[in-house]
């Protein structure tokens, strides 16, 4: 990693060499077009007004845009406020280029402005200028939501794992206690599976294959199982291959974690995990249904979990990854759906 981009800032147009981003901003386009060709005061045919300004502004707008998108890894070096105000230059240049190319293309037909070239110059500018500084206002505030959303979701997540690991770390180290009479290897096995999870928990906020948060999961559940023995049973249905996409970090072993202190634990006959993993053509989807007990405790702790997983699954994927639970016949069923797609970045 070079120095300039170990100083990197949020971007603060990131949607603009997207689809999607680039079909908002010619949507915007058109509006202040109509805006302007209806405008009260306008002369001339309002219709021919339309399309001459529709056919300025786009214009304008894709050529900036393509600049920009060109400029982009350079921007994320400047902070938000003066990508703002590189964006408000390079729209303010080539109003002003087209400006230039459609008074000479207009002179040649005989066209003068009615109010004057410099009049027609300064106000397009002007237009220009308020409706750049709109636009970076909205996107200044939008960045500051976005960035907002994801110290939250941090802290919510460094709050969870605050909560999770004195628990499960003193559980583990008993069995590990243990199993050095018993089984010294296996003893080793568990501190190895142990230290495994909290590497893993170190690396909390950022991302990992599905094949390696089954793995996690696996040495997890490897470490209950010694804890709880036959009243542990797990069924994993996974298939011939694991696709490859991606998740978050640490967000199946929560999910088994929910399922053994609330459906495992309070049952003094133990229970069953089933862990299925389904396959279609966008998406992959794995089911994680536990049995429950007569008895239920608290879901205030469940509860945290899934909100903090599921905002861990928007900033990484907006709203194409889901989750969802259920509780019907004795089971408590959740749902993780996984695009095959690549994780968007967020700011």
């Amino acid at each position: 990693m070079n120095q300039a981009d170990s100083f990197s800032h949020p971007l603060l147009l990131p949607a603009f060499c997207q689809n999607r981003g680039v079909l908002a901003v010619m949507v915007l386009s058109q509006a202040v077009a109509i805006l302007l060709a209806f405008a009260p005061g306008a002369q001339g045919d309002v219709w021919l007004r339309l399309g001459v300004i529709s056919l300025f502004v786009h214009w304008t707008t894709l050529l900036s845009i393509t600049l920009l998108c060109y400029l982009r890894p350079r921007l994320v070096r400047f902070s938000p406020q003066l990508q703002g105000a590189v964006v408000l230059l390079t729209l303010l240049l080539f109003t002003l280029l087209i400006s230039l190319l459609a008074w000479m293309f207009l002179a040649n037909f005989g066209w003068r402005p009615p109010t004057g070239v410099a009049y027609f110059f300064w106000s397009n500018l002007f237009v220009a200028m308020i409706v750049g500084l709109l636009v970076i206002q909205f996107c200044l505030l939008h960045l500051e939501r976005s960035v907002r959303i994801a110290a939250q979701s941090r802290a919510e997540l460094d709050a969870l794992q605050a909560r999770i690991r004195p628990h499960f770390l003193f559980n583990s180290l008993n069995t590990a206690a243990e199993l050095i009479h018993q089984d010294p290897s296996a003893a080793e096995q568990a501190l190895l599976d142990l230290s495994a999870l909290f590497r893993a928990a170190m690396q909390a906020g950022g991302q990992a294959s599905l094949r390696d948060e089954i793995a996690l999961a696996r040495q997890y559940l490897s470490l209950e199982q010694w804890r709880l023995g036959a009243r542990l049973r797990v069924d994993w249905q996974l298939g011939d291959a694991v696709p490859e996409v991606m998740m978050p970090v640490l967000t199946l072993q929560p999910l088994l974690e929910n399922a053994i202190y609330h459906g495992i634990e309070p049952d003094k006959h133990g229970g069953r995990i089933c862990i299925e993993l389904v396959q279609s053509r966008q998406a992959v989807t794995l089911l994680i249904i536990n049995s429950l007990p007569d008895t239920k405790r608290s879901a205030k702790g469940n509860g945290i979990a899934l909100d903090n997983i599921r905002q861990r699954l928007a900033l990484l994927y907006q709203d194409r990854a889901q989750l969802h639970c259920s509780s019907n016949d004795g089971h408590f069923r959740v749902k993780l759906v996984l695009p095959y797609s690549e994780p968007e970045t967020r700011p």
